[in-house]
């Protein structure tokens, strides 16, 4: 794992799971927005209109693809660790982050707020609205996820840049 090479607190298994974690986490939501997306695509006009949530109208869940990248990452780092390699790895975890507290924000918005549809898209608009409570739930574990190897990956570059210095000093101190 990138940490692995920079920091004894965490294994490459370890690093592969939580890859694992984010990965399937990415694919879950990038299901479900499918699922919305046919689901609000069959809805009928009617005297109240249709139901169309924030979260669905921004992509909220195909946001996924940012877990999956961040997911790919982190196998990346671990196959092949580098310096660089773990801050891209860090850096896209971060992005995950941030992705992650806007999804909960707007998902969070659109369930607290719940106008009339016609009664023929009810039905459809109650389903999207569960989804989006599964959707919710899921959220703080990717946000876990992501802070965790984030912060384990600042540990490793904190550590590495430490022993390179130390080196450097070594080579100093045996040069005089």
């Amino acid at each position: 794992m990138a940490v692995c090479a920079c920091c004894s607190k965490v294994s490459a298994a370890d690093s592969l799971v939580v890859a694992a974690i984010q990965i399937m986490i990415g694919i879950f939501c990038v299901f479900m927005w499918y699922l919305l997306m046919i689901l609000y695509m069959g809805q009928i006009k009617g005297v109240f209109g249709t139901y169309e949530p924030i979260t669905y109208k921004t992509g909220c869940s195909l946001w996924g693809i940012i877990f999956i990248t961040s997911g790919v990452s982190i196998i990346r780092v671990t196959r092949h660790p580098s310096h660089r390699q773990l801050t891209c790895a860090m850096l896209m975890n971060i992005l995950s982050i941030i992705v992650t507290i806007i999804s909960m924000v707007l998902t969070v918005v659109e369930l607290s707020t719940f106008e009339s549809v016609s009664y023929r898209n009810y039905g459809q608009a109650k389903l999207g609205r569960e989804i989006s409570r599964v959707l919710l739930s899921f959220y703080p574990l990717e946000l876990s996820v992501a802070f965790t190897y984030t912060i384990f990956g600042c540990v490793g570059l904190c550590r590495k840049n430490e022993d390179i210095q130390t080196a450097v000093t070594e080579e100093v101190e045996d040069a005089f």
